[in-house]
């Protein structure tokens, strides 16, 4: 729990404050018991009516400055909660956002939001729960217990009978419950993910007719949410059954033995009995608030557990063993040493095995091969999405291993398989490449990707606000604004994976011209399933099961490369002699 102290620190006077100001509530309810008893006893027994009005109206003043600490206790207890949880959730976020891919390929998106969300959510509630009644509860508890004991001893000894009972009520039921609110965490991130991918493709959940398997689906894990909610909850539910059962059969033997003593002159008055019922009556609460903290934290635990497994998630992909981490990327020379990867490393199916070319500055290497073959892979070692398991990637004759990740990504321009844009106009999703880009540099790159011109078809042209993801605009469009976006970034290096594929021939033709004059000094590398895509490059690889069977220009594979020779006759219909 150590990790906790730097979001308590900065707000220790929260903390501290907090609880106080329910201490300032807590004497006031031990107080007012008392005086409740004196008037009973000594202005009501005697008809002292003076008496009475002064201890009524100090009984007001403490009422007062009870609801001035309980009101100051609150308050600081929200901020210190809310806080807590803010600086959290942000550590939180910041960690995430530092996953590599194989981080993230451990959780679920929808996980991940439930951890952010309701997780967090949880364990802020709980401290503000405990800020406000961590003393409040202990300190009624002694001062009843005191006062109980200072008024009638031997009447008091009823209570000592009862909490152990109260005790082991609550322990019973925390064991039985911790384990169920685990259960349940998981049952929300399941709905969650369930729900985030529906609400993603439901474009394509409506062009397939699959609404009903879509409610199924959900209604199956509401189902699931609910009834493991309702297990958890239906252990809870005993807690104040039981604990109210023991507070009236106590408030009801406290009477039944304290009349008694009045009755039989032992030294008990009305009002001490009086006073005394009262006491028990704070003191059960006081445990039944405490059961309710407990019970409370069963669940809390479970959430807190979740936090700190993506907290203590060891990120594998940093640049604490870079040997030159102000090293920039200056020239976009990029060379494969020998490189092997896999995905599973205690498997042994290879998804790259003993990769090896190099490109110079300024060239554009092409790459094709069948679905499947590692493509995509090679590419996202550059920018060391994932780092080799055998040999080296080097860019500038530096391994990339040796760059900050900062200064290696701000060199490679990257647009990938899925074409993502964000919520906002579309000049704000362009300036991610360049946050300080002039309108007229958005719209030169805009131009250069064959973007421009149908950004200014729409009524509020760059001003345009894009949907989630971009859903307001055709795939083309999506990948035209994503090239535009990576060309805006300058990079040293570019990645076009797969990025053309929704756009027209005669479009990708403007676009590759484009990148001759735009980006001539730029190492550029274009992963294509069509063949025209890549046929004008310096060099082409051609993959196939994570090996390169291929690699040379297209007229010299088509001379020594079958694969690559199919692949040019089946996509062109054109026999080819040897």
């Amino acid at each position: 729990m150590s990790r906790y102290k730097k979001y308590i620190l900065p707000y220790l006077i929260y903390w501290i404050l907090g609880p106080l100001g329910m201490i300032v509530e807590v004497l006031g309810e031990v107080f007012l018991p008392y005086m409740l008893s004196k008037i009973i006893n000594n202005g009501v027994g005697e008809r002292n009516i003076p008496y009475i009005l002064g201890c009524g109206g100090i009984m007001c003043l403490f009422a007062l400055l009870m609801a001035g600490g309980g009101i100051a206790g609150a308050w600081f207890a929200s901020k210190a909660s809310m806080n807590f949880g803010a600086d959290l959730r942000m550590d939180l976020f910041k960690k995430i956002q530092n996953f590599s891919f194989r981080n993230i390929d451990s959780f679920s998106t929808g996980s991940l939001v439930t951890r952010l969300t309701n997780d967090i959510t949880q364990i802020q509630n709980m401290i503000m729960m405990v800020l406000r009644l961590c003393l409040r509860a202990p300190g009624m508890l002694i001062g009843a217990m005191i006062m109980a004991f200072t008024m009638n001893a031997r009447l008091a000894l009823v209570i000592l009978v009862v909490i152990p009972i109260l005790v082991a009520a609550i322990a019973t039921i925390m064991i039985i419950a911790f384990p169920r609110f685990g259960i349940m965490q998981k049952k929300l991130d399941q709905l969650n993910s369930c729900i985030q991918e529906s609400l993603v493709n439901i474009r394509v959940i409506k062009s397939f007719v699959r609404n009903d398997f879509e409610e199924e689906k959900f209604e199956k894990m509401n189902h699931d949410l609910r009834d493991t909610t309702l297990r958890a909850m239906n252990v809870v539910i005993f807690n104040m059954p039981v604990m109210m059962l023991i507070m009236n059969a106590t408030t009801i033997a406290v009477v039944w033995y304290g009349g008694n003593m009045i009755i039989g002159n032992t030294g008990m008055l009305v009002g001490d009995l009086t006073a005394f019922t009262n006491y028990v009556t704070q003191i059960l609460m006081s445990l039944m608030i405490m059961s309710m903290i407990f019970l409370n934290s069963s669940r809390v635990m479970a959430s807190i557990k979740r936090v700190n497994e993506v907290l203590d998630t060891e990120i594998d992909l940093t640049d604490e063993q870079a040997a030159h981490p102000d090293a920039q990327v200056k020239e976009g020379r990029v060379e494969f040493r020998d490189v092997s990867f896999r995905y599973y490393k205690n498997r042994d199916e290879w998804v790259l095995r003993h990769i090896q070319f190099s490109i110079d500055p300024g060239k554009t290497l092409g790459i094709i091969g069948s679905t499947g073959c590692g493509k995509t892979t090679l590419v996202s070692m550059i920018p060391r999405l994932y780092d080799v398991d055998e040999g080296e990637v080097l860019v500038d004759g530096i391994n990339v291993k040796d760059y900050s990740l900062y200064h290696l990504r701000e060199g490679v321009g990257m647009v990938l398989q899925k074409n993502v844009l964000f919520s906002g106009n579309i000049i704000e999703n362009l300036r991610w490449g360049n946050p300080d880009a002039s309108e007229e540099e958005v719209q030169e790159f805009a131009k250069s990707a064959q973007a421009h011109d149908f950004v200014m078809s729409f009524p509020d042209q760059y001003a345009t606000q894009l949907g989630q993801g971009g859903s307001n605009v055709s795939g083309g469009q999506k990948q035209r604004l994503c090239i535009a976006r990576a060309l805006l970034k300058k990079p040293k290096i570019l990645i076009l994976d797969d990025s053309t594929s929704a756009v027209d021939t005669a479009t990708e033709a403007k676009i590759r011209q484009a990148f001759q004059t735009t980006l001539k000094d730029t190492t550029k590398i274009i992963i294509a399933q069509r063949i025209t895509s890549v046929m004008e490059a310096d060099e082409i690889l051609v993959m196939d099961e994570g090996v390169i069977t291929g690699m040379g220009t297209h007229e010299e594979l088509m001379q020594t490369c079958d694969t690559y020779r199919e692949i040019y006759e089946s996509q062109t219909n054109k026999e080819v002699t040897a």
